[in-house]
């Protein structure tokens, strides 16, 4: 596998290229702000000075760049580029100014942000006009996968897709001598599948933080001021409702067993309007996403400890702050 282009290192972006070098990928490292790829190119530094020599040796090399004529130069032919910018307009964005830099024939994107699936598809024809390869990867595993192991859900053109899976195993987490992974990854089908898919998963997310919101709400209120840090404890341990959100519920708990710190104003919602508009044109019954994203909305006048669980399960996943302080 050759050298990739890596644009965008915010929480997610910065977490996915540190541990694509861990996992031995030589990354052209690129952000728009300057004093990101700065306090990057640091950390980098950082993380090498702590190694021993031979795992110095299986790090992958890096380069920071100022721009997107100097990373074309500095990448191979048929390039890699890898995009982890924010959905809509900044996604378009990139892609005119890499065009504007040399994108060319044989290149290939990967936008491994939350894409919506029909921009995807344009994208996707777009590029294809010009012989450039456009993969759409849906990335779930918050921050923690971001930086130890993601979940991949992959669309495009396949044969592609399948060139690449150096690049899958690494970012999954795969390890090359074990085999063995914290994530994994699967090629779901044509020109935005992954992202459909990404957002079939968002969807599911929404309906299982509010339901464990609304739960945690009754036990807040009820009249036997039960210890929510004890009841989210013994919930991770062999419960049918055990599993990850749960660990990070109770994580929460432990460092504010109110959530206090929270207001219940929840941010996001994006790509759950997505799934909501989709599920209607299917004709899919879609009551528990409808609610949440309802939720999520009256939120924004009227939290309750509800929503303060929503925002502290998407804070502890995602880094996501609340809607107010997004607003800041």
């Amino acid at each position: 596998m050759n050298t990739i282009g890596f644009i965008g290192l915010g929480r997610m972006g910065r977490n996915m290229a540190l541990h694509l070098l861990e996992q031995g990928v030589n990354i052209v490292a690129y952000n728009r702000t300057s004093a990101v790829t700065d306090a990057f190119a640091d950390e980098v530094e950082s993380i090498l000075s702590s190694l021993l020599p031979h795992e110095v040796e299986s790090f992958g090399t890096f380069i920071t760049v100022d721009s997107l004529q100097s990373m074309m130069q500095e990448l191979s032919q048929p390039r890699c580029v890898l995009l982890m910018v924010k959905a809509g307009n900044p996604v378009d964005e990139v892609i005119s100014a890499l065009l504007t830099a040399g994108l060319a024939q044989d290149d290939i994107v990967i936008d491994a942000g939350n894409s919506f699936y029909e921009d995807t598809k344009r994208r996707y024809a777009m590029l294809q006009e010009q012989g450039i390869h456009y993969i759409d990867c849906g990335t779930s595993g918050g921050l923690e996968g971001a930086r130890h192991g993601a979940c991949l859900m992959i669309g495009g053109e396949e044969s592609i897709v399948e060139s690449l899976d150096d690049l899958w195993n690494a970012f999954a987490g795969k390890n090359p001598t074990t085999k063995q992974s914290l994530g994994g990854w699967a090629y779901v089908g044509p020109s935005g599948a992954g992202h459909f898919v990404k957002m079939v998963h968002n969807a599911i997310e929404y309906g299982m933080n509010q339901a464990i919101g609304e739960g945690f709400a009754m036990l807040e209120k009820s009249s036997y001021q039960v210890d929510l840090v004890k009841i989210a404890e013994v919930f991770c341990q062999g419960s049918v409702i055990r599993g990850w959100l749960i660990d990070l519920l109770h994580r929460a708990l432990v460092k504010d067993p109110r959530l206090e710190h929270y207001q219940g104003i929840v941010g996001g919602g994006e790509t759950g309007r997505w799934a909501l508009e989709t599920a209607k044109s299917l004709g899919v019954p879609h009551a528990v996403l409808e609610q949440s994203v309802a939720a999520r909305d009256r939120s924004k006048n009227q939290p309750d400890f509800a929503t303060k669980v929503v925002s502290a399960l998407r804070y502890e996943y995602g880094g996501h702050m609340e809607k107010g302080d997004e607003e800041k």
